[in-house]
């Protein structure tokens, strides 16, 4: 049991190990050659040049001016002084509603604290409880629990109140909240500039006819039904194999390109190399020219790949992007049943081109449900496994325990400084440590379960990992840590104690939960900024892999904020700020400043790094509040089981009352506000129509969405086969006869295709 020395040992290791990290930062920051990695985002926008570039040898590397080091916080007021309309602007709705999250936090546990800390500590405090009781483990922080009450006493009115004072105004919150980001949606999407996706829908299970091919069913099939807003539609392909080919043609081009660099830097020496294994052995020849050759024998394969796929009916996949003349045809297209069996030609709205994983779109669409069978097992496995790893780790914060297993070890654990670290740091950085490989695994069975954008992905991945931290991270820990810590205390009283126990023994978790916030929540965020690992791999690609300016740019890697493990891990912050308000509200100043910090660094990450790969336009809001209200159901529910083994009879059927009042509230937003992220209104689609007619009405919109869905390898493939043509001895009839083709195939037929 973490006792309030063991808390101040973590507290300051963490607050030493924070402040370490933005030191570091703010040097490394400020570095020329680190530029790249502390300011992508710019440099992707275009609006950035290196300072490598301009300036003496010294300075190139090494910032000279010692003024700015003494400015080594300046970072902090920057972050906040960009308004949010502007940062929409700069970085899209998703980032601003993200951070919108770090800020509900704020606004439900700040006041609640306040209240907490005048009302709630001093009523719980003020008690001899836990003194009283034998065979009980506790520290001075329990002192301030409701373990603390006596059983029976008349104080519980005053958790009864707190719990009502905490529901009426999470809710309030929530629903202010739920309802100024509808409308930041529907301003984002009314303002947003013309983009493909608000004109097409995705149509997945197009039924099979002997007569017609897939393309030519589609084509007929809109013709028909959708007579006076149909325009044009692109299949989709399956062309994986293409895909390989042109990544691996990528990559000899990039050698090329580095040799012949390399050669222009120097014209009188020709570059070799060995084409044996590794290039460590074999026969020497002409870099340039051995990497020409297979370039250009690469380039053929890729032309015979690509007309195999067009030719070849059986790559062709039962689904296709349909697009319209008008906004409210494709809204009535994506929101309608198309065909009288529900399960053909089934329409959604297509995820704008950034968005798509086109390796899912060649699944067949019947495979899905065995898929998601096949992975909801699995989880509910990975999810029943993984408690091992998790009891192991609550036992970090038992010392008896740890003597006991290996008690040659009991004069150095003894230590007090050693004992303070092992209760108030080591189990925190455990539990940390062993849900590092947790995210990769869950995005792996997210994709094998066959969705088929970005944006589902990540939230499928979220939704999953919420429910493990909720499983094993919050409910494990307080079982196996209750059970271990009063061992003795079960195995020497009579079976009708033992819920007494457990009510008094829950609340006394918090400690765990404490020192698990200090190193996730205060040095790991801290550690967010450093940006450590991107740094090495930055300088060590630059080293030993950077060719050309295209793989310096490769090399950067600015990443995105990661919504599929940043908002599991927000909402694990709210469950225990619920949870914990009412019964140890030792815990909300901690968290308190998690919020904040996490806040002000992920606004200076998503201004200068994270480049988001997609823009949901907030669709994923539904998801946060669902889990919040999550949260504070769960903390009405322990809460009256906490009082119903303290024998608060009186104040425990009141309780019943809010769950049911949550369950409503919940209802009420989700009728009121859900729409609005899942479906696009007629209204103000034709709103959106007639201005766009108004301001351009010669706009050729077939040019405009013609190509927007291409699979993201055809086009690379037309780009090298351009390549190729201008290095070809004949240059005069290659162009021709690719032109040729490339013209009567996407024009003659309406169409463009589209690969996967």
């Amino acid at each position: 049991m973490a006792t309030l020395t063991d808390i101040g040992v973590a507290a300051t290791i963490n607050i030493l190990t924070a402040f370490a990290f933005f030191i570091a930062f703010a040097i490394l920051r400020l570095q020329p050659v680190n530029d790249r990695v502390y300011f992508p985002k710019w440099y992707l926008k275009g609006l950035r040049s290196s300072p490598i570039k301009t300036g003496g040898f010294a300075s190139k590397f090494v910032n000279l001016d010692f003024r700015s080091y003494i400015r080594f916080l300046n970072w902090m007021p920057q972050a906040l002084r960009m308004p949010e309309p502007e940062l929409i602007d700069h970085a899209g709705l998703d980032s601003v509603v993200y951070l919108r999250i770090y800020l509900l936090g704020l606004k439900i546990f700040f006041p609640i604290a306040c209240i907490a800390f005048t009302v709630m500590v001093p009523v719980n405090w003020t008690n001899s409880t836990l003194d009283q009781l034998k065979n009980l483990t506790f520290s001075d922080i329990d002192k301030l629990s409701i373990s603390n009450i006596p059983t029976g006493s008349s104080r519980f009115w005053v958790h009864l109140c707190m719990a009502y004072v905490i529901t009426f105004w999470t809710c309030f919150v929530l629903q202010r909240e739920y309802k100024h980001i509808a409308s930041m949606r529907l301003q984002f999407l009314a303002s947003e500039h013309r983009r493909p996706d608000q004109f097409t829908v995705l149509v997945r299970n197009i039924p099979p006819d002997p007569d017609e091919s897939v393309s030519e069913l589609v084509e007929h099939f809109f013709k028909v039904n959708h007579p006076d807003y149909y325009l044009t539609y692109q299949a989709v392909y399956n062309a994986n194999k293409l895909s390989e080919l042109v990544q691996k043609r990528m990559k000899l081009q990039n050698w090329l390109d580095y040799y012949q660099n390399k050669h222009s830097r120097n014209p009188s020496k020709r570059p070799l190399i060995k084409i044996g294994f590794l290039g460590c052995w074999g026969e020497e020849v002409d870099a340039i020219d051995h990497y020409i050759e297979k370039i250009e024998g690469l380039t053929r394969k890729i032309s015979e790949e690509k007309e195999t796929v067009m030719s070849s009916t059986k790559s062709l996949v039962p689904a296709a992007f349909v697009s319209f003349k008008r906004r409210w045809g494709a809204v009535v297209c994506s929101q309608t049943q198309q065909s009288r069996n529900p399960t053909e030609w089934l329409t959604e709205w297509a995820p704008e081109p950034r968005d798509i994983y086109w390796d899912n779109l060649a699944l067949p669409y019947v495979q899905l449900t065995i898929r998601r069978l096949v992975i909801a097992v699995a989880f509910f496995f990975l999810t029943f496994f993984f408690m091992i790893p998790i009891a192991f780790v609550q036992t970090l914060a038992n010392i008896e325990g740890i003597e006991k297993a290996v008690p040659f070890l009991k004069p150095l654990i003894e230590v007090k400084t050693v004992k303070s670290f092992i209760q108030g740091f080591l189990p925190g950085i455990a539990l940390k440590i062993f849900l590092i490989v947790l995210p990769s695994i869950l995005m792996l069975m997210s994709k094998f379960e066959g969705f088929i954008s970005k944006s589902s992905l990540e939230r499928r991945c979220a939704s999953r990992y919420y429910m493990f931290q909720f499983i094993n991270v919050f409910l494990c820990s307080i079982i196996a840590g209750t059970a271990l810590q009063q061992l003795d205390s079960f195995l020497n009283q009579s079976a009708t104690e033992i819920p007494k126990t457990i009510g008094v023994s829950i609340p006394m978790k918090a400690t765990f939960f404490i020192t698990y916030i200090m190193v996730d929540g205060w040095a790991g965020v801290a550690g967010e900024i450093l940006r450590l690992k991107p740094l090495i791999i930055y300088h060590l690609k630059n080293f030993f892999l950077v060719k050309t300016e295209k793989d310096r740019e490769e090399a950067m890697d600015p990443g995105t904020i990661g919504f599929n493990t940043g908002e599991p891990q927000i909402q694990l912050y709210f469950i225990l700020g619920l949870v914990y308000a009412a019964v140890s509200p030792i815990l909300l100043p901690f968290i308190l400043v998690f919020f904040a910090l996490a806040y002000v660094v992920y606004r200076h990450q998503i201004i200068n790094v994270y480049n988001q790969e997609y823009e949901s336009a907030a669709s994923f809001w539904p998801d946060v509040h669902r889990r919040v209200v999550i949260a504070l159901i769960v903390s009405q529910l322990l809460l009256m089981g906490l009082l119903s083994t303290k024998k608060a009879a009186r104040s425990t059927p009141l309780l019943f009352i809010l769950p049911v009042l949550t369950i409503g509230f919940h209802k009420f937003c989700q009728g009121r506000y859900q729409p609005i992220f899942v479906t696009y209104p007629l209204q103000d689609a034709m709103v959106k129509d007639t201005l766009e007619r108004m301001r351009e009405p010669n706009l050729n919109l077939k040019t405009f969405l013609q190509n927007a869905y291409a699979h993201p390898v055809f086009k690379a493939a037309d780009n090298l086969a351009n390549e190729m043509v201008v290095e070809e001895p004949a240059p005069d009839k290659t162009p021709d006869l690719v032109a040729t083709k490339r013209g009567s195939r996407r024009f003659n037929s309406g169409s463009a295709e589209t690969f996967t």
